[in-house]
């Protein structure tokens, strides 16, 4: 299960990198059309910070202290930065996961951030998921903006 998780999460945090730096140029990163709710440069940082938080911090424990409002508040970002930061996530997410036992997996997550009580291995199968939606959001701002 942990190498799967592991193989799983490196795939889709490349993946994340490879759309960011599919954007034209810094400036998409920040354009939001009326009607979508989030730029494709915030949701990066959403994601960085949910990773970092929920997979560093609690799991690795890094020090990371999350500023979610930020997450979707600070605009222009560059794409260099952006990943640099998707970067530095696979890194430590890499590093947490291979660091955990198939116990710990199979333990209770410290928190329960969804409203109750679940295993490690569940809640990071829910951040995949969670991983992912987010990629496919940014997929569909960069591609109407690239037309």
């Amino acid at each position: 299960m942990k190498q799967s998780l592991i193989t799983l999460f490196e795939r889709d945090i490349q993946r994340l990198y490879n759309e960011i730096e599919a954007y034209s140029n810094d400036a998409a990163l920040w354009v939001l059309p009326s009607t979508i709710k989030n730029t494709g440069g915030n949701l990066a940082l959403h994601l960085c910070g949910n990773l970092n938080h929920f997979i560093g911090a609690i799991l690795g424990n890094t020090g990371y202290v999350r500023e979610r409002e930020l997450e979707f508040s600070t605009k222009d970002v560059s794409i260099k930065q952006l990943l640099g930061a998707i970067d530095e996530v696979k890194t430590v997410v890499t590093t947490t996961l291979q660091g955990l036992s198939d116990e710990q997996l199979n333990e209770d997550y410290p928190l329960e951030p969804l409203g109750y009580r679940m295993t490690t291995d569940y809640f990071l199968i829910h951040l995949s998921g969670h991983l992912n939606y987010h990629l496919g959001q940014i997929n569909y701002h960069r591609r109407l903006l690239n037309h």
